[in-house]
């Protein structure tokens, strides 16, 4: 399906704000009722800490002859911290669900949502027209936006929420005026409406301060015949990004991936990075080239939309994630370690057919008991892909002279 769509240059603006033309105003609805949050919480002291490095397998997708289950219904937590009451945190959730809301929309009145469809197209219809979003694309609904979810088959993808701050274009420092994901390439809705009423009760579902509440109205909420501003939903292509890679030896900061960043009140470290690992060129030389073994100050959760990663080629699928939480080590695995410290170091393709990305965060993020336990998608031996690692130290070893 092609839909209209325009450029938006997403970038560092100090206003954000759209006025929309509505047949009806959004005021005009039935009272708001708590209703079941089902796996969306925020609740971040069901179980007890985890600094083990977390894998999990694909997460399951009900079966729609078993089961209808809709974005809402299909939404499940993760991890995250911090909390939406104060407008300074994070959550990770995944969707999983089969068929589309019907007469339904959505509202997120705590914060902003990266949408990464892994499995699926998703077209998504919101206040400002629609947007056909599919695997290696995301999109981003700014807080309060309301909007419903179309499905076309059994659908999987992550979502990265945050509260209190917005994404935006990271800095590029000495890169200065082109490189990484480019304004250009970012696009937005055009106006699209209906004006229909729904005798049998349209519902609002509202998420607030961490829970879930319900309200009726007698008509579509998605009746805006025309917008202007700067404050809208918008999409993003990956195969769009401009690589930037080390050409000589060593390894850049992971950060020359970064595609969107939603900036913490401290300079140098965000609430949440979006980072992405396309196919690129390796060239580097006198260099293991795949990621290094490190701990840092930031939680890493990565997940896989296609492929293989290059650093975990076994274990670590599409559909499925890892979190490797504030200065808990990790890197390659075995198998890994010892093809890349043996190889030729020729210019190859790296991540050919893949897109891996992480969610990045500053915050000591928290793994739910869905994601502990109730999903039954945790990879308990994960650990063992390092277990081999051996020792090849010799304090006689000397660089050979050219």
């Amino acid at each position: 399906m092609s839909l209209p769509l325009r450029t938006l240059a997403v970038q560092d603006l100090y206003l954000r704000d759209s006025w929309l033309y509505r047949i009806l105003p959004s005021v005009r609805h039935k009272p708001f009722t708590p209703m079941s949050c089902g796996d969306l919480t925020e609740n971040w002291n069901e179980v007890e800490p985890d600094p083990n490095q977390l894998r999990w397998k694909p997460f399951n997708i009900p079966k729609s002859s078993e089961k209808k289950v809709d974005f809402i219904s299909g939404l499940h937590t993760v991890c995250g911290a911090g909390d939406s009451k104060s407008r300074n945190g994070i959550a990770i959730h995944m969707y999983t669900c089969n068929t589309s809301m019907i007469d339904k929309c959505f509202q997120n009145a705590d914060g902003d949502f990266l949408i990464v469809p892994q499995q699926g197209e998703i077209l998504i219809t919101t206040e400002f027209g629609k947007m056909m979003v599919e695997p290696n694309e995301i999109c981003v609904i700014q807080q309060g936006m309301r909007f419903s979810v179309d499905v076309f088959r059994e659908t999987r993808g992550y979502i990265l929420e945050v509260f209190g701050a917005h994404f935006e274009l990271p800095d590029l420092g000495p890169i200065w005026a082109n490189g990484l994901a480019n304004p250009r390439d970012f696009q937005t809705p055009v106006a699209w409406y209906e004006d229909r009423t729904v005798a049998t009760g349209y519902t609002i579902v509202n998420k607030y301060q961490g829970k879930l509440f319900s309200c009726q109205q007698d008509f579509s909420p998605f009746n805006v015949v025309a917008w202007h501003g700067n404050y809208t939903p918008y999409k993003y292509n990956l195969e769009n990004f401009m690589v930037i890679n080390c050409v000589a030896f060593d390894h850049a900061d992971p950060s020359i991936f970064t595609v969107l960043t939603a900036k913490s009140t401290r300079p140098g470290v965000a609430i949440a990075d979006f980072v992405i690992f396309p196919p690129r060129w390796g060239v580097a030389d006198h260099t293991f080239r795949p990621p290094y073994y490190h701990r840092n100050c930031m939680s890493e959760f990565m997940g896989l939309i296609k492929g293989h990663y290059e650093a975990k080629e076994e274990g670590f699928q599409p559909g499925g994630a890892s979190l490797h939480s504030i200065m808990t080590p990790h890197g390659p695995d075995v198998d890994c370690f010892e093809k890349n410290s043996t190889a030729v170091l020729k210019p190859e393709r790296v991540a050919e057919g893949t897109m891996a990305f992480m969610f990045e965060s500053s915050f000591s993020m928290a793994v739910t008991k869905w994601g502990l336990d109730t999903c039954h998608r945790l990879d308990k031996s994960y650990y063992k892909c390092w277990e081999a690692l051996k020792s090849h130290f010799n304090p006689n070893w000397k660089p050979s002279s050219k």
